[in-house]
């Protein structure tokens, strides 16, 4: 943000008069004795003040919220930081729209600038199908939205963003992260007032704007990746919050359109893993 600093300069003139009006009037003012000043308020009769909201009882308010809910829908209006050679940034838009039927059904269907993706839980498997390349991959996890998204993310580094919404432990999992938090003001997106509240990481800072009213949603989510190159930032809008969709089990069903192909996903462990180095011939051994 950019502050503008302005310099105000406030200049003072004295008119010294010598009219008798002028005089007379200073007469009466000096012969007028001072009034008494104002009672000051003992500062144990003073307004209490009132404390600063804590970020993390607002958060956990959201995470509630969302965990109370059986089912829902949201849309989400993302801006995504590319960083390219010499810190050099683009930013490029996603349109997503998220499905979630508890405990073991989730869609996400993602369409931008540069992806065109699909993501589907079926209470089974989870598949990611990519429109532009017309390929699949498919993934045994267990039977429910929690721990098919964590085998996902820490087998196969599969990882859709917004998903965590969710998760149950959402909390629990940015409060693992969290080095320190701040309540930053009641701030309005797009005309809603909102809790702006911050969390910062030792990889990534969190801003989270959450709804002030009845429902505490999330209406906007910024992070900042802090030890990427250029510190790219991911922005989101978050709205048409819906809690009493209709959903049928085929949304959450994949269907293979006509010429997909289907490939394996590489395992973390496996695409992370050293290559051997070859051994070393012992020089002057024994025959």
């Amino acid at each position: 943000m950019r502050v503008k600093k302005f310099l105000w300069m406030l200049m003072v003139g004295m008119l010294l008069a010598s009219s008798p009006l002028l005089a007379q009037v200073a007469q009466q003012r000096q012969a007028t004795p001072p009034q008494a000043e104002k009672a000051v308020t003992p500062p144990s009769q003073a307004q209490a003040v009132t404390p600063e909201p804590d970020p993390l009882q607002i958060l956990q308010k959201m995470c509630d919220f969302l965990k109370a809910q059986q089912q829902f829908t949201y849309k989400a209006e993302v801006a995504d930081d590319q960083v390219y050679q010499g810190g050099k940034k683009l930013q490029y838009g996603i349109d997503m729209e998220t499905f979630v039927h508890r405990p073991d059904r989730l869609r996400v269907n993602a369409e931008g600038d540069l992806v065109d993706k699909q993501f589907f839980f079926d209470g089974k498997t989870i598949t990611l199908y990519d429109k532009d390349d017309n390929v699949y991959g498919t993934l045994e996890v267990p039977p429910n939205i929690e721990s098919a998204l964590e085998k996902a993310s820490k087998e196969f580094g599969v990882r859709v963003a917004l998903t965590d919404l969710a998760s149950p432990q959402l909390c629990d999992h940015i409060r693992k992260k969290v080095k320190h938090s701040l309540y930053v003001g009641l701030h309005k997106v797009r005309g809603i007032p909102c809790h702006h509240v911050a969390f910062d990481g030792d990889e990534v800072q969190l801003q989270v704007w959450i709804d002030a009213g009845d429902q505490p949603l999330p209406r906007k989510v910024v992070l900042n990746h802090k030890n990427l190159p250029g510190s790219p930032q991911w922005t989101a809008y978050l709205s048409n919050w819906n809690f009493s969709p209709q959903l049928n089990d085929n949304l959450f069903a994949f269907s293979p359109p006509q010429g997909a192909e289907k490939i394996k996903f590489i395992p973390v462990q496996a695409s992370q893993e050293p290559k051997a180095k070859p051994e070393k011939q012992k020089q002057g051994g024994k025959s």
